[in-house]
């Protein structure tokens, strides 16, 4: 053991040997605690995934990683005390422990965020069963929101413990304030945007609208802009502040969804074929449940160029655009079989030109021939 004892006691900058292998073996210690931490939590959260609260698995799952890396904290933190830190000329020492604490607050910091993901991930999944779009529209606010705050304080509270004056950076930041204001006008004006579309609701998560060049399906709502996916399968990001001048069609909002074409039939239907067919046509809609005859128009119009034309004005009960037209093409169909089956037929554009007179002397065609 003599030997040993030795070489545990030659100094290294001053330091004896023994201290640098306790250090060494409290940061192993530190990485053995890492990995018994994550064995400990697994176990912990396969045993909290049996039970029908969500809140611990929740909690679990957020600390699990911050736990780890704080075994490792935690064997750095006793390295730093076994370690004789010089004070002076600087203060190494208070430096590291300032240090030490920046990253724990990092760490809490980090676990209120996963945590927070977690708690609005559950909020989400229960929004999909709520008839409103309100709370799916909050959750991605809620979530950026909460997260941007608590990177704030993290940050506010490691710049406090490294030594700096908090109260002095914030007064900075207000003297500031009216220069950044005007800088980021925009962004303003977005953020008032956003509080428009969650006062008024003029559309929803989900809503076909159409805005000034814009078409499309909402599929998510910021603080700052609205992404739109068009029918062409692309992503629109449109600012909010527009949505505060520019008017919004809102087609998922409709109640009925309208149906209105002229049928032409040709000049030599007689009246009472035409009041026949105007008849059946009404009896079509009010006899087809998916057509809405609570108000429907059907009448002989007007006497067009080559053709008499049928008004014909109804709603469908559907409002989805695929299912109104399969109704619509049913009910075109029906339109059709009632014309055949009067014997008539569909009108097309024609000309009929009348002649007086034609002249009856073959010399006069004759000369009119060119040569």
């Amino acid at each position: 053991m003599d030997p040993i004892i030795k070489i545990l006691r030659v100094e290294f900058f001053g330091i004896a040997s023994w201290i640098y292998l306790a250090a060494f073996v409290a940061i192993l210690f530190g990485f053995i605690g890492k990995k018994i931490t994550a064995v400990i939590f697994r176990r912990l959260i396969r045993a909290a995934s049996r039970t029908r609260l969500s809140l611990d698995d929740i909690l679990l799952t957020s600390l699990s990683k911050p736990a780890e890396w704080g075994a490792v904290l935690g064997g750095l933190a006793l390295a730093a005390v076994v370690l004789p830190v010089p004070r002076e000329p600087i203060d190494v020492d208070r430096f590291i422990r300032a240090l030490l604490t920046a990253v724990f607050i990092a760490l809490v910091i980090w676990f209120a965020m996963r945590f927070v993901d977690g708690l609005t991930a559950l909020w989400a999944k229960k929004a999909e069963t709520t008839e409103t779009k309100l709370d799916d529209q909050l959750v991605p606010i809620v979530r950026r929101s909460s997260k941007v705050f608590l990177f704030i304080i993290g940050v506010v509270l490691g710049l406090q413990n490294m030594g700096y004056s908090v109260a002095s950076l914030l007064a900075g930041l207000g003297i500031g304030g009216v220069a950044l204001a005007m800088a980021a006008k925009d962004t303003v004006a977005n953020l008032f945007g956003s509080l428009v579309i969650f006062l008024d609701k003029p559309f929803q998560i989900g809503d076909w609208i159409e805005m000034g060049g814009t078409e499309g399906t909402v599929e998510e709502v910021g603080l700052r802009t609205t992404r739109v996916r068009t029918f062409a399968n692309s992503l629109i990001t449109v600012p909010n502040s527009l949505f505060t001048t520019e008017t919004i069609n809102n087609w998922s909002r409709m109640k009925k969804r309208r149906i209105k074409m002229t049928v032409g039939v040709t000049y030599d239907t007689s009246p009472e074929k035409m009041e026949t067919l105007v008849r059946n046509i009404r009896q079509i809609i009010e006899e087809d449940e998916k057509i809405r005859s609570d108000f429907y128009l059907v009448n002989f119009d007007n006497f067009g160029p080559s053709s008499l034309d049928v008004f014909i004005y109804c709603f469908t009960e559907t409002t989805v655009w695929s299912e109104f037209l399969q109704v619509k093409q049913a009910f075109m169909l029906k339109v059709m079989a009632c014309v055949h089956d009067l014997g008539l037929a569909f009108a097309f554009p024609t000309q009929t030109v009348h002649l007086e007179s034609m002249p009856n002397d073959a010399t006069v065609l004759d000369g009119q021939r060119p040569k």
